[in-house]
């Protein structure tokens, strides 16, 4: 956990990972200083002007060039920007519910399990941070779980056409109004693929841009967000959808792997879908406006690619690996990760003393620790990977955060499990439902995968939302919320 702890801490391979990125952090203090030199410039120049007691002319002249330079670069230089009109999230039938003790007595009715993986899997239950109110798709409720195709098919249908139809719904879109397609799933990928039953089932326009994205494990929904992006750059005056899901039924693990047997513990049903747009009205019916996306990997190293990854085991049955050094991985990518958008984002106070503890460790004191910027100078909320209990407060502690800023993902983690890449969705939905996101307020989707990769999102708050408690997954709960989840016992 350490490495998530420190995130400032440097050894060898982090200086690999991290020197570049330093570069650039340097690169943007001076662009920072640049721009604070301007109007130090200007006042000099002004002052030049009285001292010389030039004619009113002058000084005219001298201040229209400004407005004129500031118009121009706000509506020839500035990019289209990109809304997030509204999402919606899926909330599970009561009848895919699985209690601890219904998963456990169905494991041990397998005839697939021994004893000791009986009792692995029920500490890891236990200690999760999930309540007994997490969900399972229906495939999986049955003795043996059903894996064949077709069910996961019907899986693919239960979780993205409801909640489809609920975005489309609450933006009054029609499905022929949308330009742009993006479906993620990492472990099921058919053909014709998740995008093509989508396209099919609401019979979209032949034009319809549609993609498919697997295999990017619990960063797939932020990537599909930041894929959006990137094509809406192009296509102007149009509406993209990202939907979000991990089919759960063919990554069911039937072996007695410890490693492999985590995921069925910690992954649970969910899904999200998003809409987005470039078009100029949606100003003012768009929830929030995306202000910064980024995305980092570390596939590169040996040690990052696999430190969790698709195999089989020895007797020849699939499943996720999860190495011991995930969470060392995890942090140096965190870190790296972190370093870069807080060049990017971060006041220049906070990156001046950054960069001052990076340079003195590397040159003066190895030992000293490295300053962990604020991030909360300029975001108010965060969401969270949420892996585990344990992650979402180290991940924390190494970004500063308080205990009302983690609340979300760990309340998200609680009462809905780990639900892959659309749990950020879940976050943001909870703190909607507590009415914490106020306007102008920053909201940062830090998400974190197989890889290993790391991408943020930095949405602003453009318009205010009412009535999201009654909406939400959270609409019949959000007033039990929080809880203290450290004090749970489990039978």
């Amino acid at each position: 956990m350490n490495s998530l702890t420190k995130l400032g801490d440097d050894d060898d391979h982090g200086r690999d990972l991290l020197w570049p990125s330093i570069w650039k952090h340097f690169v943007s203090m001076f662009l920072d200083l640049v721009r604070l030199s301007f109007p130090l410039a200007l006042l000099a120049l002004e002052a030049l002007f009285l001292l010389k007691k030039w004619t009113p002319t002058s000084h005219f002249l001298f201040f229209s060039c400004f407005p004129v330079f500031f118009i121009l670069k706000r509506f020839i230089w500035s990019p289209d920007q990109v809304y997030i009109v509204d999402f919606s999230c899926l909330k599970p039938p009561s009848s895919c519910r699985v209690p601890f003790a219904s998963f456990l007595e169905h494991a041990s009715m397998m005839n697939i399990f021994d004893r000791e993986s009986i009792d692995f899997m029920a500490k890891i239950l236990t200690s999760s941070g999930q309540s007994e109110e997490t969900y399972l798709p229906p495939p999986l409720h049955y003795i043996p779980p059903r894996t064949e195709f077709q069910e996961s098919i019907k899986e693919v249908h239960t979780a993205l056409f409801p909640v489809l139809d609920d975005l489309l719904e609450k933006t009054n879109v029609h499905p022929r109004d949308i330009d742009i397609l993006i479906v993620n799933c990492s472990g099921f990928c058919p053909s014709p693929s998740l995008s093509s039953i989508i396209v099919d089932r609401y019979s979209m326009r032949s034009d319809v841009k549609n993609f498919n994205i697997s295999g990017m494990g619990c960063t797939a929904s932020a990537i599909g967000i930041d894929m959006a992006k990137s094509l809406l750059k192009v296509h102007k005056d149009s509406y993209a959808v990202v939907l979000s899901t991990e089919i759960l039924s063919t990554g069911w693990y039937s072996g007695r792997e410890r490693p492999k047997l985590l995921l069925n513990c910690l992954f649970r049903m969910g899904s999200a879908a998003i809409l987005l747009t470039n078009k100029p009205k949606a100003k003012n019916v768009s929830k929030y406006k995306l202000v910064h996306s980024l995305r980092t990997q570390t596939a590169f190293e040996d040690k990052a690619y696999y430190a969790a990854y698709l195999d089989e085991d020895a007797e020849g049955k699939l499943g996720v690996t999860l190495k011991r050094d995930l969470l060392q991985v995890a942090g140096e990518t965190l870190r790296s990760h972190a370093t870069i958008l807080g060049s990017r984002v971060l006041p220049f106070t906070e990156k001046f003393w950054h960069g001052l503890s990076v340079c003195r460790k590397r040159f003066v004191h190895k030992s000293c620790d490295i300053y962990v910027p604020n991030f909360k100078t300029v975001v108010q909320h965060f969401c969270l990977p949420a892996s585990g209990r344990p992650v979402i407060r180290e991940i924390g502690k190494g970004l500063k955060l308080g205990e009302a800023d983690t609340e979300a993902a760990l309340m998200t983690l609680y009462r809905f499990g780990n639900q892959s890449s659309s749990s950020l969705w879940y976050e943001l939905a909870y703190m909607e439902a507590k009415q914490r996101v106020k306007n102008g307020d920053k909201v940062w989707l830090l998400g974190m995968g197989t890889g290993t990769k790391c991408i943020s999102l930095i949405l602003e708050r453009v318009r205010p939302i009412l009535g999201e408690s009654e909406k939400s997954p959270w609409a019949s709960c959000i007033h039990d919320y929080p809880v203290a989840i450290d004090e749970v016992v489990v039978a």
